[in-house]
């Protein structure tokens, strides 16, 4: 692990973001614009040590590479989603979108492929930052509340989702997803408007793909159909949309 030391640090950079990467240019690259921006850096170069700190130390976002010499990123992902919710941007090589797909399935926020602009990657954590931390904030009721769809409840105060009285569990990215269509039930929200509305940005390349992902994935939580699904409903070449 690599953090400067010193009085700015403490005082100053109060989010923690890991960074794992096994080419050291990359990781020192990225480590140099987070600082920049006042954020407190964990850096690693294996798989096996970041993934030992992530899940014993506070985390506010991970930024993982997919190709490292002891373990993928991909397990890095799916061991911290076991017990973490905190954003987790991928960052991948390979031109290939399934293993965008298999990012976000296991968990992940968000992706970006290499070679990336260091300023849109920094545009992406604070936007899941922002994300993150409405998440985590307690909301006065009466500025928001409990939205019931059938067997379906999601309150924005506890930020807390149950179907049928089981409670399901999501990603800060799963949960606002899900709350900004039980928002506007009834009315179909386009995937360039949703993805707008969760991740606050226009520019992002492939919304449309990392969208449907991400539905993909609530279903599954959901244990809803695909094919004929009872929620969360594709209206194919405009969005989706949860009627109740």
């Amino acid at each position: 692990m690599d953090k400067a030391p010193g009085i700015y640090q403490e005082i100053f950079m109060q989010t923690k973001i890991l960074v794992v990467d096994d080419e050291t240019e990359i990781a020192d690259l990225i480590e140099v614009f987070l600082q920049n921006e006042n954020y407190e850096v964990c850096k690693f170069y294996t798989g096996k040590e970041a993934l030992a700190y992530a899940v014993s130390e506070k985390i506010d976002l991970a930024i993982l590479d997919v190709m490292l010499p002891d373990m993928d990123g991909f397990e890095i992902c799916r061991e911290i989603r076991k017990t973490k919710n905190f954003p987790i941007i991928m960052l991948t090589a390979k031109e290939a979108e399934i293993d965008k797909i298999t990012g976000l399935t296991l968990g992940a926020d968000d992706y970006m492929t290499k070679p990336f602009q260091p300023l849109e990657l920094i545009a992406r954590v604070k936007a899941q930052l922002r994300r993150a931390t409405r998440y985590n904030a307690q909301t006065k009721p009466e500025d928001s509340g409990e939205i019931m769809i059938g067997g379906l409840i999601i309150d924005k105060n506890t930020r807390k989702c149950s179907l049928n009285e089981k409670e399901i569990s999501l990603t800060p990215t799963e949960f606002e997803i899900l709350w900004v269509l039980c928002e506007n039930r009834g009315q179909v929200v386009s995937s360039d408007d949703l993805f707008y509305r969760v991740w606050g940005n226009k520019y992002f390349t492939n919304s449309n793909n990392t969208i449907m992902v991400h539905i993909r994935h609530l279903r599954e939580k959901m244990k809803d159909s695909a094919e004929n699904p009872k929620y969360i409903k594709t209206v194919w070449g405009v969005g989706y949309t949860i009627e109740g």
